[in-house]
């Protein structure tokens, strides 16, 4: 059932189910807390009380919003925290960096936590050509089409069973007025050095927003404080593998959070 949390500047939507410590799950840039479908109900199995909030401007949540930058939503997601008492979390690193109190650990699924470049030679890998050319017409034109285009690269090879359905719905929530703007207006924004918290980053093998997924991955970790990241990659998932290899996601943020390093 979706409830709404009154925050500066607009309202947020979200669903809540289970009971035990608190998992707060964010999704990517144009999509909606329905991305973590087929995660949640594992993870209120394993006794995890789990919330999946539409960021600012996506899904159900309102769109007239001064800002759209990942700081911005990291005050969202600890808004979100303090209303329902706990954390994890894209902009989630932001917000461990922010309030180390509220957070425990960070998980982050093939997250744009860094200064982003492109090396001339990186264009020879095909997969980031189609992924780059769709995602910046679709942001320079603010086409739905060519947005939908990018989610079919990066779903390579394996889809879920309700791939076609649950892209017909981004498709129809991007054409409701103001939803592409706010897609457009999410920025970047990094304080890995400032974290405080364990953080587990899992890459995609075949991630089409990077020439080497792994090596994105690696960069993440030596960026933060020695000892706090992790990394797991994921044969044949693209930029989404909560959506391709949910099991997967759940048994390595499971693992994760049992860890002696998660509890401390």
């Amino acid at each position: 059932m979706t409830e709404y949390l009154a925050v500066d500047g607009g309202t947020i939507a979200y669903e809540v189910a289970g009971s035990g410590p608190l998992i707060v799950l964010a999704h990517g840039m144009g999509d909606s807390r329905a991305a973590y479908r087929a995660v949640i109900p594992p993870l209120v199995a394993a006794g995890y009380r789990v919330a999946a909030v539409d960021l600012r401007g996506c899904g159900e949540s309102s769109v007239d919003w001064p800002a759209w930058s990942r700081t911005a939503i990291a005050g969202d997601l600890l808004a979100v925290v303090r209303h329902l008492h706990s954390i994890s979390g894209g902009a989630a690193t932001i917000a461990a960096a922010r309030e180390p109190s509220l957070i425990t650990a960070v998980v982050e699924l093939a997250p744009f936590t860094r200064k982003q470049s492109i090396r001339l030679g990186d264009l020879r890998v095909k997969r980031l050509r189609q992924g780059m050319l769709r995602l910046l017409g679709a942001a320079m034109f603010g086409s739905v089409p060519l947005w939908r285009s990018y989610l079919d690269v990066a779903y390579p090879g394996v889809k879920p069973g309700d791939c076609s359905e649950r892209l017909d719905r981004v498709d129809s929530l991007l054409r409701e007025p103001g939803r592409m703007k706010a897609l457009k207006g999410m920025g970047t924004g990094a304080q890995l050095g400032n974290v405080r918290r364990p953080v587990l980053i899992v890459m995609g093998t075949l991630d089409p927003d990077w020439a080497d997924p792994h090596a994105e991955g690696s960069a993440i970790v030596d960026a933060l404080p020695a000892g706090l990241g992790t990394l797991k990659m994921i044969e044949g998932a693209g930029h989404c593998p909560h959506d391709q290899f949910p099991d997967e996601v759940v048994s390595l943020t499971l693992a994760f959070l049992g860890s002696d390093a998660a509890r401390a």
